[in-house]
């Protein structure tokens, strides 16, 4: 599902995080950080799929307060 830490690093050609970042932007691979700010990778992203969810984000409704 996800990169390993060596995928990534072959991938980049980068071992620190801030240089994988970079590297991933220049390629304009999607990828998210994590809580210890490592990227994070897809397979899907690198197989070219698109994951997005389909349905539309969930919008907080708008509170009428009886103006």
């Amino acid at each position: 599902m996800f990169l390993t830490s060596e995928n990534l690093f072959e991938l980049t050609g980068r071992r620190t995080k801030a240089k994988q970042i970079e590297a991933l932007l220049r390629m304009k691979l999607p990828f998210w950080v994590n809580a210890i700010g490592r990227p994070v990778v897809t397979i899907a992203a690198l197989e070219g799929r698109n994951e997005a969810p389909k349905e539309k984000p969930w919008v907080m409704p708008r509170v009428n307060r009886g103006t």
